[in-house]
């Protein structure tokens, strides 16, 4: 039997097991651990049952081969000049990053082709581990490295993960606090042609927040699934806000579909979080014309704008609980946080990048919200830049 029927047969909570049986009947592998990543990205947490030395519970993300892989996203065979060699191999579906499987093989079993198959192996696991996800509580609870206040459990249950990967985009996204959070939103959808996508900043802290965030969502993907454009989810979103909460919690929002063949964007900024561009050397935030927040009040009018991203653009949504611009002459939120961290951290990669936002927020000794989100879109389609967005909705012409 191949490694996927026999993870396809398995019991959900028994996947490990049966990897290890069919690497074992392969490879000869003597050992097969599955470490995976913590809900705040800072450890490497082993499924149990454990192959491992005892006293080694987790692994920090920045240390050792096992957060190397995870890191880099590149296998590593490791030799002692012993009798055996350790593979190392990112388990990642469609970029989202689950954490990094461990193999033990005879050392002239541990060859470049021997390392390929196993890859494959790694992203079978991954998929398998996406649908036994559904069915049992041993990997999220694997993934704990704090317990998750309820607000966190139930922003967890619903949001659709941290990455998502195409051929013409990435989409990595991070935020803190990953255990108490419950307010912040996050969504999307993806076919051969759009990928469509909201962020939207929390209502506060705790339960209340994380349900005002959980109405949303729902309404937002009910809207989406119904096949309403941008302006119908946010009607639609509106209206289940405002019939729930008469204009106490709204919800400042951006709605954005992107054509995958073009790199033209439609949004609808719903009093939204910020949005920055980083093209080349250049990095600055889009003047979006924006509206009125979901659920302020009742049957609110919403517009669409358009701009048109190039080869190589990055958009980087930034929530920080607050859709207010600074004061005039205040450098401190939102705008002058942002701009510094994003100019710290334009080198990195789209799945780093992020986090390392999110940490330079909220290092910072005063005037910075608790809790943040950053998302950030690379595109890699073809497409010309536009300046800035049309107010009336319509395209505006590509630079000569």
């Amino acid at each position: 039997m191949t490694v996927e029927g026999a993870l396809r047969g398995a019991a959900p909570h028994l996947l490990l097991d049966s990897l290890r049986t069919s690497l074992t009947q392969l490879y000869a592998a003597s050992s097969a651990d599955l470490l995976l990543i913590d809900y705040g990205f800072t450890s490497l947490r082993p499924v149990p049952p454990v192959q491992a030395p005892a006293g080694v519970p987790h692994v920090p993300v920045d240390a050792g081969p096992t957060g190397r892989v995870f890191r880099t996203q590149q296998p590593y065979l490791f030799r002692d000049g012993g009798p055996t060699a350790t593979v190392y191999l990112p388990v990642t579906v469609r970029g989202d990053r689950f954490g990094v499987l461990v193999v033990v093989l005879p050392a002239d079993r541990a060859t470049p082709e021997t390392t390929e198959s196993l890859c494959r192996v790694a992203e079978t696991l991954g998929h398998a581990l996406r649908v036994a996800d559904r069915h049992t509580d041993l990997y999220r609870s694997t993934r704990r490295a704090h317990p998750l206040s309820i607000a966190g459990e139930m922003q967890w249950g619903t949001l659709p993960g941290r990455a998502c990967a195409g051929p013409a985009f990435d989409l990595h996204a991070h935020w803190e606090p990953a255990y108490t959070s419950g307010g912040h939103l996050l969504d999307w959808s993806v076919t051969e042609d759009e990928l469509l996508l909201i962020v939207a900043d929390g209502v506060g802290p705790g339960t209340p927040a994380a349900l005002v965030s959980t109405l949303a969502l729902t309404a937002i993907r009910n809207a989406r699934r119904a096949g309403l454009d941008l302006v119908g989810q946010a009607s639609l979103t509106d209206q289940a806000l405002y019939g729930q909460y008469r204009g106490k919690d709204a919800l400042a929002a951006l709605l954005l579909r992107l054509d995958l063949t073009t790199g033209e964007i439609e949004v609808v900024d719903a009093g939204s979080p910020t949005l920055w561009r980083i093209s080349g050397a250049v990095t600055e935030r889009v003047e979006l014309d924006r509206q009125l927040p979901l659920g302020m009040f009742e049957d609110t009018v919403y517009t669409t704008q358009r701009l048109r991203l190039r080869r190589g653009d990055r958009l980087v949504f930034v929530a920080c609980g607050t859709g207010e611009r600074p004061a005039s002459g205040a450098d401190e939120a939102p705008d002058g946080p942002v701009a510094r961290a994003l100019a710290l951290t334009c080198h990195l990669s789209g799945a780093d990048a992020p986090g390392a936002v999110v940490r330079a927020l909220r290092e910072r000794p005063c005037g910075t919200p608790d809790e943040v989100l950053v998302l950030c879109l690379d595109w890699r389609g073809q497409g010309t830049a536009s300046p800035e967005p049309r107010r009336d909705g319509t395209a505006p012409s590509p630079p000569p």
